[in-house]
């Protein structure tokens, strides 16, 4: 969540099958050629979630999921985009949200029942069904790995920050470390997958002192300094997950009275996402603090 790829935007044109031949005439390309999905489509539908374009980017992934239907990631991107609309709705990726201990550790505001995502839930689901079935097949399978580690990372997120069940949300993340570790001893270069470990050490480190005591006998542990590290892996050589780790890191260095460190990660993102005008406001008040501060 793999060396570093740009998420530059695909033009349709390359997504529009070309025309069929004439009758009676054959094909200029096999037909196994023109089935192949355009190489960027994913890289395109995830950039356009980090410009908070939310709808553009779902449809290039049902678009994927159509041209590679046994593909799992694009039934996963289709869920991360849900995901990544209500954390927009409810401010989630915000100074106001993550330096309040309350909201932090505490989840969003509105009730559980108010908060589900049925839409979040079935294509998060889905996805880790079609993973699970590739790896049924071959244990080793990367991308099936890749997806378990995404999907139950991503729920542990939602369980944790949206409804607001945290038991839920740690045995979702065991399994999403324990996923991790298998992937990444298939492949050590998928660093996506220190997203979900960064995340998870940085929010259980975060716990008061008595509750991470709890955790460590049900086998949980949590770390803010390792959480960091593996949020840093993933925001310099990650692929799909890189800005989604660039901008939990910024606002985990605000929390650890890092500054410049945070205002360099969000510079990075407001450059490479213009169009997103979260990332440019919390530079703005990282730069300006209202109390005049520097």
């Amino acid at each position: 969540m793999v060396s570093t790829l740009g998420l530059a935007t695909v033009s349709w044109a390359q997504e529009t099958p070309p025309p069929a031949a004439p009758e009676g005439t054959e094909a200029a390309a096999p037909a196994h050629v023109e089935a192949v999905p355009p190489v960027n489509m994913l890289d395109a539908g995830f950039h356009d979630l980090y410009s908070l374009d939310f709808k553009g980017g779902r449809e290039r992934f049902l678009s994927y999921q159509k041209l590679d239907p046994d593909d799992p990631m694009g039934k996963a991107a289709e869920a991360a985009s849900y995901l990544y609309e209500e954390f927009n709705a409810k401010g989630i990726f915000t100074s106001e949200f993550f330096l309040n201990d309350e909201k932090f550790l505490g989840g969003a505001s509105g009730s559980p029942a108010e908060n589900r995502n049925d839409a979040f839930l079935v294509a998060n689901r889905a996805a880790r069904d079609m993973a699970n079935a590739r790896l049924r097949t071959d244990p080793r399978d990367r991308q099936g790995l890749l997806v378990l580690t995404m999907t139950d990372g991503m729920e542990a997120d939602y369980d944790a920050l949206i409804v607001k069940k945290q038991m839920a949300a740690l045995g979702l993340t065991k399994q999403a470390d324990a996923e991790a570790l298998r992937l990444l001893a298939v492949d050590p270069n998928a660093e996506d997958a220190y997203m979900a470990l960064g995340a998870a050490n940085y929010i259980i480190g975060c716990l008061p002192g008595y509750k991470r005591a709890f955790l460590w006998f049900g086998g949980v542990h949590g770390d803010r300094q390792r959480g960091m590290d593996q949020l840093q892996r993933t925001a310099e050589h990650g692929h799909y997950l890189k800005p989604f780790a660039k901008a939990w890191l910024a606002l985990a260095c605000e929390r650890e009275h890092q500054p410049d460190r945070a205002r360099q990660l969000l510079a990075e993102l407001a450059a490479e996402f213009p169009a997103n005008p979260l990332f440019a406001r919390e530079l703005a008040l990282l730069t300006s603090p209202p109390d005049g501060k520097p």
